[in-house]
């Protein structure tokens, strides 16, 4: 029996559903539907619209626009996960001949191929796939803007070939495979290429008047792995859940953090924002908390789902207008309003259940030449070493089977922290990629590289 998902307070409630009132009023959209996801349950949905008495429910499909992306990148790590495909295969090895096969695919889902954003011709967002029947149609006979491996620069043509490699080693359609794969296992079945009723119109709103023009709504064939995608407020709730855990009948816990870690290098105006971009996700620093997720937008449908990693929060907002309502700037306020109003109690501490002497004579100050540094133990034989001082560099350490640890983060990310013991068995140092850190600074018995001083720690005289 689960337990129920704690409710939010009246207030809280009420300050969300103002926030979401306010994006629908000032950004004029016809309506507006959104959610906030705690402790992976809803514990809040609410939508505006200016149909009375047709407000959208949890269960009104709109088109997401480029979310579509994380769900292509999801299927792309299960390939690579079953080995199917390496991250750094090119192109070529899966998909010959489409003249841009030097880029790999992990330069594609970071959008780091060099790639043009958009496919020559009519915007493909508005005209149909039919248009495009072929690779050579989309990526045209000049397809780079960069070299690859540079610079992120958004591309959709990079997520249409993705598409296409999925489809090539699963020998099935893209949508058939995404169903199969990831919405069956993961009960999004309101989630498909194709909308079914109840769903949101495709509008745009005049720029000087309150007046509407419908926009068309499009199959977009072999750009469909881009942004085809439509789903509702329940269905992204629970893939942002999935994004954040892991699913072991879809991906693990492990690669969809891998999914969330920064993979693409990111131009000068990116890192002043706080954007970078992972596999198939963005990651941003907005006022102080780090946002996972994606933004979606296609003629008539605007989308966000934000994840606040830290404070185990997301808020997805659609709305079913070109432009208008900042849905992002919508998002990250619904989180900090739930975030701020009812901050979540930490976890309660605990023992271990078990610890190795072995593992616990290693704990306390250690130090890197003079600075100092604290080596915990943690959970499940893991190894967390903090800096003492502002400038020094830490990272959780994994334990392994051969008895050292792996980092997890950071400057030590897949750095190997080994405990070099003396011949009775005590610990002399710790070594981390050459980096000896010692009990005592610059201890004179440790294999300090360069040596120590034979005369020690002096004063300085006058």
């Amino acid at each position: 029996m689960t337990t129920p998902p704690e409710q939010l307070l009246p207030a809280t409630r009420r300050a969300l559903l103002h926030r979401l009132a306010t994006t629908q009023s000032e950004g004029r959209a016809p309506s507006v539907a959104a959610a906030v996801v705690r402790d992976g349950e809803i514990v809040w949905d609410g939508s505006r619209s200016a149909s009375d008495g047709q407000s959208p429910g949890t269960d009104t499909q709109y088109r997401i626009g480029s979310i579509t992306k994380t769900f292509t990148a999801v299927l792309i790590l299960r390939l690579r996960d079953e080995g199917l495909l390496d991250l750094g295969d090119p192109l070529e090895k899966h998909v010959p001949g489409t003249g841009a096969g030097e880029v790999t695919i992990a330069q594609l889902l970071a959008h780091a191929g060099g790639l043009a954003a958009e496919s020559p011709g009519p915007w493909w967002e508005r005209t149909p796939g039919s248009l495009r029947p072929h690779l050579a149609d989309i990526l045209g006979e000049e397809p780079f803007r960069h070299p690859s491996g540079r610079v992120h620069h958004y591309s959709n043509l990079g997520y249409a070939l993705l598409g296409t490699v999925v489809e090539r080693l699963r020998g099935a359609s893209w949508e058939d495979v995404l169903r199969r794969e990831v919405l069956e296992p993961l009960a999004l079945h309101r989630t498909a290429a194709q909308p079914s009723a109840p769903y949101a119109e495709a509008w745009a709103v005049h720029p000087w008047a309150d007046v509407l023009l419908p926009e068309p709504v499009e199959d977009y064939g072999l750009m469909a792995p881009a942004g085809q995608l439509w789903s509702t407020t329940a269905d992204l709730a629970r893939f942002a859940v999935f994004l954040s855990r892991g699913d072991d009948r879809v991906l693990s816990a492990e690669s969809v953090r891998e999914m969330r870690t920064p993979a693409a290098p990111s131009a000068t105006r990116d890192l002043a924002s706080g954007a970078s971009y992972g596999l198939g996700t963005q990651v941003l620093h907005i006022e102080g908390r780090t946002f996972v997720g994606h933004g979606g937008s296609v003629p008539g449908f605007l989308a966000a789902l934000l994840t606040s990693v830290d404070d185990d929060l997301t808020a997805v907002v659609l709305a079913n207008c070109t432009s208008g309502p900042a849905v992002f700037v919508a998002a990250v306020d619904l989180v900090r309003i739930v975030a701020e109003a009812e901050p979540r109690p930490p976890q309660p501490w605990r023992p271990l259940r078990e610890v190795d002497q072995g593992q616990l004579e290693l704990t306390g100050p250690w130090y890197w030449g003079p600075s100092p540094y604290a080596l915990r133990l943690a959970a499940e034989g893991g190894l967390v070493l903090d800096s003492l001082t502002a400038a020094g560099r830490g990272s959780p350490f994994l334990a392994q089977e051969d008895g050292t640890w792996l980092g997890l983060e950071g400057y030590f990310a897949g750095e190997v922290l080994r405990a070099v013991r003396r011949p009775d068995g005590s610990p002399s140092h710790l070594d981390i990629g050459s980096f000896v850190f010692t009990r005592e600074p610059y201890d004179a018995g440790a294999p300090v590289p360069g040596g120590v001083d034979p005369e020690g720690w002096r004063g300085l005289k006058q």
